[in-house]
C-alpha cells in the first residue's frame, strides 16, 4: 500500500497502469540533496496541531512538519557523511509595501498578516536542520527553487545528475521544483517521510502524480542506502566539507 492508494478510484488505477505510468526512473552517480522551505513559516516554532499553528503562522503545516524533521536529519546525515552537496531553499523577506509578493497577494486573504513570534524568523530554516558551512541556501520569491535563482548553474557546475528532494509543501514548492528539475533532465527522487504538506489529500495525490510522471517517490531508507553507495569525495575539489559545522540541534 502506498500513501495515495486510498485516494484513488479504481478507474484512476486502471488508467495510469494501462498508460504505462509509474515506471521506476532510477538515479545516477552524482547526486545532490535539495531541502525545500523547511522554515518556521512553514513549520511553526513548536510542534502543535496544524489548526493551532496556523493561528500564528498562516503557512504552517503544523505537526506534519515536525514529524518529518527526524527523517530529514537522517537524510542530511547520510549526505554529509558521503560529502554530497546539500542545497536549501527558503523565501525572501518581503518589501514593506508588498510589491514583490506578486501573485501571492491575490491568492491568500491573510497575505498581509505579520505572523510569527519573536526570536523566530519566518524564512529561517528550522534550527534542528540548520544549514552547515558547506551547504548552499537558495532564496526565492516563487514556488520553484529554480525560478529566478542560480540553482541550475550550481548543479551544472558540480556535474549533478540526480536530485533528491524533500521539504514542503508537497503540492506547492516541492512539486514546482520537481517539475523544473525533471524539465532540466535531472533524475529526481522525492523522499516521502521527509516531505510534508498542510493538506493530507494534497500531500498524497501530489506524491502519486510526481511518482507517476516526474520522479521516483522513495522512502528515507532507500534514499540513505542510495547515498551510502555513492562514491565518497566526488565533489571535494569544489566544496569544503571539512568547514567547522554549526551546532546541530536534535529534534
Amino acid at each position: 500500500m502506498r500513501i495515495w492508494d486510498s485516494f484513488l478510484t479504481e478507474r484512476d488505477k486502471q488508467v495510469f497502469g494501462g498508460a504505462g505510468y509509474n515506471a521506476k526512473g532510477g538515479f545516477g552517480k552524482r547526486p545532490a540533496l535539495l531541502v525545500i522551505d523547511v522554515s518556521y513559516a512553514f513549520c511553526g516554532h513548536i510542534k502543535e496541531p496544524v489548526l493551532d499553528s496556523i493561528k500564528t503562522w498562516r503557512n504552517s503545516c503544523g505537526e506534519e512538519a515536525w514529524n518529518a524533521i527526524p527523517y530529514i536529519q537522517k537524510l542530511l546525515g547520510a549526505a554529509r557523511e558521503q560529502h554530497i552537496p546539500v542545497f536549501y531553499s527558503t523565501g525572501i523577506d518581503r518589501r514593506p509595501d508588498g510589491f514583490d509578493g506578486g501573485g501571492w497577494n491575490r491568492k491568500n486573504t491573510r497575505s498581509e498578516d505579520n505572523s510569527g513570534v519573536p526570536g523566530y524568523g519566518g524564512n529561517e530554516i528550522v534550527r534542528e536542520i540548520a544549514p552547515q558551512p558547506s551547504d548552499i541556501v537558495i532564496e526565492k520569491l516563487k514556488p520553484s527553487a529554480f525560478h529566478g535563482t542560480p540553482l541550475v548553474g550550481f548543479l551544472t557546475d558540480l556535474g549533478i545528475d540526480t536530485l533528491l528532494v524533500c521539504g514542503t509543501t508537497t503540492g506547492g514548492c516541492v512539486r514546482a521544483s520537481v517539475i523544473d528539475a525533471f524539465s532540466y533532465n535531472f533524475n529526481v527522487g522525492v523522499v516521502e517521510e521527509c516531505t510534508f504538506d498542510r493538506g493530507q489529500a494534497s500531500h498524497a495525490i501530489n506524491l502519486f502524480d510526481m511518482n507517476a510522471k516526474y520522479a521516483d517517490v522513495i522512502s528515507t531508507e532507500e534514499a540513505v542506502n542510495y547515498l551510502n553507495q555513492t562514491e565518497t569525495g566526488l565533489f571535494d575539489h569544489k566544496i569544503n566539507f571539512n568547514a567547522v559545522p554549526h551546532p546541530q540541534v536534535t529534534a
